[in-house]
């Protein structure tokens, strides 16, 4: 059993370093389109591939997670194994040839329904090609991780990004094609890893069934509606957004600005959220193997409500540390001659620490869904989505126009709230436990106070780090107890 789970924890330091870095070297490409590409440009950019994310689990639907089950069931059965495999693959790749050919058909009138002008139809056409690749290359990459091989799979990954990046800097820096070439950087990252995972589709060449893909259909189409809702929590705010009427941002922000350039100015800010939300990735990555090890203990809740205790302070006393640092450091005039943001953006960084906090609510429920994954009650997960997405869509309708930015930062924030509250309900309802919501509360309104009067003192970069030094020693003096419980047991 040790061996095992020593293994499963090495898996999960790989694929999670992996994707960790992969995401990391994404957001190096947000201060080139910021600095490079202009704001509506930016917006055009930050709609489609807000609009991607939601398309990807339709164009997947579910098969992926269909295709790890039944194979896995049948470890000893190889020929059934390159059935289930062909089988699934067929189905992505027959589909996905048959949205993204109605997608480019269609881009003109797609463009007009998302709220930008026809002739936004050309990226919607990129976009339908990276979706097509990205599809296709779903089941091989499914199939690396059932076989374990951990490590190839995070080359290929960090292979296809690294070329994403390196050729979308050329090809914006150097041969000047624009919005353009953000796209073309990504169609030629994919097709990389197309290409690297053919001959794992060749050596699985086999021939499909139907009898195989209704079952792995029955199993994969009910995760849709639960990926779409938790989706929704995060990135429906640029859909709104870019429907409020220009006039209102106007108003709001007292200058002539489009909605367009909003999204734009919204979306490159908000991508600075990364910074906490690859903490809690890492977490998410490592929780489970340590839940699973220590489940059965008997002082295990104690732990937990520890653990729970630990990271929801430590990523606190981050957020506010972010939140003092980051906007002075985006102000920085780097060389002279380039921003991490450019002026125009700074309207928006007001809505950094709202966005953080989102990250804490994450956390959170990440947290607490342990006690729903041991008492196997995880069928309340796509409840608890449904809560913060319906949550999440009202409230930023109405708030995006009434404050704008602010507005959909806060519905977002706020939908990851309602989450972590229902989270909460449900794990206190099968795994009950006793947390120490009275000291996260006092800490988190204790971070809110300093953010408030480090800005209400239009506090210098030197002077916001000497006021996050201070609040870190508050955290440890009042956390020394829940810190030492835990590393005892690492």
């Amino acid at each position: 059993m040790l061996e095992k789970l020593k293994l499963l924890a090495k898996d999960t330091v790989i694929y999670g370093v992996s994707s960790i870095l992969a995401r990391a070297l994404n957001y190096i490409l947000v201060p080139l389109y910021a600095n490079f590409l202009l704001t509506a440009e930016n917006g055009v950019h930050a709609l489609i591939y807000a609009n991607l994310a939601f398309l990807n689990i339709l164009f997947t639907y579910g098969q992926e997670t269909a295709y790890m089950k039944f194979a896995s069931e049948n470890p000893e059965d190889s020929e059934k194994q390159k059935r289930y495999f062909m089988t699934a693959f067929l189905s992505l790749s027959l589909s996905s040839v048959l949205f993204s050919s109605l997608i480019i058909t269609y881009a003109g009138e797609l463009a007009l329904l998302l709220g930008l002008e026809s002739n936004a139809g050309v990226y919607i056409r990129y976009a339908a090609l990276i979706l097509l690749i990205d599809t296709l290359i779903v089941i091989p990459l499914a199939n690396l991780r059932l076989e374990r091989k951990a490590t190839k799979f995070a080359l290929v990954k960090l292979l296809g990004v690294g070329f994403t990046v390196v050729s979308t800097i050329l090809f914006i820096t150097v041969y000047d094609y624009g919005l353009h070439g953000a796209f073309w950087g990504n169609i030629l990252g994919s097709g990389i890893v197309l290409v690297l995972l053919i001959p794992e589709i060749i050596g699985r060449l086999s021939n499909g069934s139907w009898t195989f893909w209704k079952e792995m259909l029955w199993l994969g189409l009910p995760y849709v509606p639960s990926g779409l809702m938790g989706l929704f929590v995060r990135l429906v705010d640029r859909n709104v957004l870019m429907h409020v009427p220009d006039k209102t941002f106007q108003s709001i922000y007292g200058k002539a600005i489009t909605s367009t350039e909003i999204v734009g100015i919204y979306g490159r800010v908000v991508a600075f959220g990364i910074l906490i939300q690859l903490l809690v990735q890492i977490f998410r990555f490592a929780w489970q193997p340590f839940f699973l090890q220590h489940a059965q203990e008997p002082d295990a809740k104690r732990l937990f409500s520890k653990v729970f205790t630990i990271t929801s302070i430590g990523v606190t006393v981050l957020i506010v540390g972010i939140s003092l640092i980051v906007p002075d450091l985006i102000q920085v005039h780097y060389f002279g001659s380039v921003y991490l943001l450019p002026p125009q953006y700074w309207i928006g960084l007001s809505v950094l620490p709202v966005v953080f906090f989102g990250s804490l609510f994450e956390m959170m429920s990440v947290n607490l869904s342990a006690g729903l994954l041991i008492e196997k009650r995880t069928q309340v997960l796509p409840i608890v989505s449904a809560f913060g997405a319906a949550f999440t869509i009202g409230l930023s309708i109405w708030l995006s126009n009434q404050y704008g930015m602010m507005g959909a930062a806060i519905a977002a924030t706020g939908g990851l709230m309602v989450m972590a509250l229902a989270m909460a309900y449900f794990s206190q309802k099968y795994y009950k436990n006793s947390y120490d919501w009275g000291k996260i509360f006092s800490m988190v309104v204790l971070g809110i106070g300093v953010l408030l009067f480090a800005e209400r003192i239009q506090s210098s970069l030197s002077s916001d780090v000497l006021i996050f030094l201070g609040y870190c020693a508050v955290s440890l003096l009042f956390f020394r107890s829940e810190l030492q419980a835990v590393l005892k047991k690492i």
